[in-house]
């Protein structure tokens, strides 16, 4: 029943809460969900075996899908993270103000129930769904409490989101028709074989649906924009949460499922990654915006964890496993960061700041941490799992590791640039009267903090739960 509540607390919460029309009211009931739906989560993750957490009931038996949700290692980090992530994005934004409260905190619940349900759905019908309930909110989101460019950034993200949507459904009626038994469960996509030509149009139908999700380059050019644009609550979710929903609908889809494809596209699929970790880390060296820093460094990130899937190396795919919590936990941090110094001074720009350490130590100090885990230095969370991908990348391929490492060099040029650009030299006018951290945004970036330097020590727990999922899906 774990996966069950899971989806159904914020999923009703969220549902009550358009209802709700007083800003401290609907803050506080969107809060009080994510911090049960947490409680729910650690319970699920920690205490509780593997077999109870499975749930398999009848939903749509005449076309051949079932209610089906399963929790292995990977579900387990990715529903956790998604826990963690509402409940600290609440309460480092609770003191923003935002126009029709209640929608705004309802439709981040629905989202939040539709990444859960993403993370754990066993059926492929059942996957499609809970995409769309997770997609749909964020669209009015950014569409109704977007910046000033939202709309035409709205758009495009529709057309994205949309057509990647489209091509997901017709992949997955694609090879429903050909199961032989007309199931959407997951183990009869599994186990379907299809013809060497029907296969390469069938993976290629799914992948270009969650290459635009991660986003993979060149299908990446709506993220900067939505990211810049998007309230910054908002924002963390995409960024923290929701590209996560592609890179884990390629190791639980596509792998498994067309495991023959995916090896003889691994070469295509990998230069493309590496070219998008190169271009995003230029990009970001020249940005004078800190979200659209953050975004492209995004970009590149995610670009690292394609190119390790697609190595079909166990410990490359271990890192990303590893890399897609630890990558949720450092960017969201990085956004609190972001979102303070808009709230405070009114502007994103490197070239409007400066000085700030002088105002604001404990921000120089957890800005610095987040920032050091951003360029994965060692007894950072970071490391572990980008060390991983790059092992796999280099057992596949010696100059493909190599090119790619040059992105490792970009990441700390344009981190540490921002660093300094924020904290140190002389203070501006913008930055002269600035003032320290609130309380509630200082102790969450303590809390994430914490995490990046425990789980940089030891980061054994979450190996060993992508060990459990690997193993699943190298042995398909």
């Amino acid at each position: 029943m774990i996966p069950v509540l899971l989806i159904s607390i914020p999923l009703v919460t969220g549902l009550v809460g358009f209802f709700l029309k007083e800003g401290a009211t609907a803050r506080g009931w969107a809060l009080l969900s994510s911090l049960i739906t947490l409680a729910v989560a650690i319970a699920g993750v920690f205490f509780y075996p593997r077999h109870q957490l499975n749930f398999d009931a009848a939903w749509l038996p005449d076309l051949g899908s079932r209610l089906t949700l399963q929790m292995d290692g990977m579900g387990k980090m990715l529903c956790l993270l998604t826990a963690i992530s509402f409940p600290v994005i609440f309460i480092a934004t609770y003191k923003n103000n935002y126009k029709n409260p209640g929608s705004f905190y309802a439709l981040m619940l629905l989202s939040q129930a539709g990444l859960t349900g993403v993370f754990t759905a066993g059926d492929a019908l059942l996957f499609y769904f809970f995409w769309e309930l997770a997609l749909i909110p964020v669209y009015f989101l950014c569409s109704l409490w977007g910046g000033e460019k939202r709309i035409a950034v709205t758009f495009k993200f529709f057309i994205y989101t949309f057509i990647g949507s489209l091509l997901m459904l017709t992949g997955i009626l694609y090879v429903y028709f050909h199961t032989p038994d007309h199931s959407f469960s997951m183990q009869s996509f599994y186990h379907t074989q299809l013809e060497p030509g029907k296969a390469s149009l069938a993976f290629w139908l799914f992948f270009l649906a969650f290459a635009i999700k991660m986003p993979v380059f060149p299908f990446h050019t709506w993220q900067p924009d939505t990211y810049e644009q998007s309230p910054t609550a908002v924002t963390m979710v995409l960024s923290g949460i929701m590209v996560k929903m592609g890179v884990f609908a390629v190791i639980r889809w596509l792998l498994p499922v067309f495991p023959d494809a995916s090896t003889s596209f691994a070469d295509i699929i990998i230069i493309l990654s590496v070219i998008g970790m190169l271009y995003a880390s230029l990009i970001a060296i020249r940005q004078d915006d800190i979200k659209r820093l953050i975004a492209y460094s995004s970009i590149a990130h995610i670009g690292l964890m394609s190119a390790a899937i697609f190595t079909h190396n166990a410990t490359g795919l271990e890192g990303v496993m590893v890399q897609m919590f630890n990558h949720g936990i450092n960017v969201i941090g990085l956004w609190i960061v972001a979102d303070t110094i808009e709230q405070q001074l009114g502007t994103r720009k490197f070239s409007e700041l400066g000085g700030l350490a002088q105002k604001a130590p404990a921000l120089a100090i957890l800005l610095v941490v987040m920032a050091l885990a951003n360029i994965a230095l060692p007894l950072t969370n970071a490391f572990v799992g980008e060390f991983l991908m790059f092992n796999g990348l280099f057992q596949y391929n010696l100059w493909m590791a190599a090119i790619a490492g040059i992105s490792v060099i970009l990441a700390a040029a344009y981190t540490l640039n921002m660093v300094q650009k924020i904290l140190y030299g002389s203070t501006t006018a913008v930055t002269a009267n600035a003032g320290d951290l609130r309380p509630n945004v200082q102790w969450i970036l303590v809390l994430l903090a914490l995490l990046v330097i425990v789980l940089g020590i030891y980061p054994q727990p979450l190996i060993d739960l992508a060990k459990d999922t690997v193993a699943a899906v190298l042995g398909k």
